[in-house]
């Protein structure tokens, strides 16, 4: 079975590109122009163990929103896509990644229905390089509203603004990995972890 989401989304703003394939081995080609985000969308790919392409083209003249907020529905899009019926998957996920003096805690469902719940240590560094920190905050809403899921994420203390970021995909990368993959014993029952029968 080929659990493999592509999607491709072209406004005015920007043109993305996204594939990716959740029983991959961490194969990553990412480019969007955001130095700092294609970091991170490399952690995710390589923790994940996801082989994961994002091609993205943005009005970067203006400023690195639209670039980074268009990906990351792109890339929720392309998971809910991947995950198929959902047959068999385990669907909890949740880890825990320290990153020096920073801490990551995330929990996943693949519910079916989007909520995030997120918390990190207040006073950031306003950027790195050209990633606006608020926009981490963004980046899991807007991939949560497309993949259809529920995330808690919290970072309880951190200094570094860089590791207090990566720390985040890290941990998401790893929780989506566990959450995602198949419980063979529900497999070979064809059991859908889920009393309604619905996810």
């Amino acid at each position: 079975m080929s659990r493999v989401g592509r999607v491709e989304r072209t406004t005015k703003e920007t043109s993305v590109l996204v594939e990716i394939d959740l029983d991959g081995t961490g194969k990553v080609n990412v480019a969007t122009g955001v130095g700092f985000y294609d970091h991170m969308l490399d952690q995710l790919g390589k923790h994940g163990l996801f082989d994961l392409t994002v091609k993205t083209e943005g009005d970067l003249h203006i400023d690195s929103h639209h670039t980074i907020e268009d990906t990351a529905l792109a890339l929720g899009a392309a998971f809910k896509q991947a995950l198929g019926d959902k047959i068999g998957i385990y669907r909890f996920g949740n880890c825990t990644v320290p990153l020096d003096e920073s801490l990551a805690q995330v929990t996943v469902d693949l519910s079916g229905r989007p909520y995030l719940v997120h918390t990190e240590p207040e006073k950031l560094a306003p950027m790195i390089g050209e990633y606006d920190t608020t926009m981490t905050r963004h980046i899991l809403e807007s991939f949560v509203a497309q993949a259809q899921i529920a995330l808690h994420v919290h970072v309880p203390y951190g200094r570094n603004a860089h590791h207090i970021v990566e720390c985040q995909f890290k941990a998401l990368a790893r929780a989506l990995r566990y959450a995602s993959e198949i419980d063979p014993r529900a497999a070979a029952a064809g059991i859908l972890p889920s009393t309604k029968g619905a996810l």
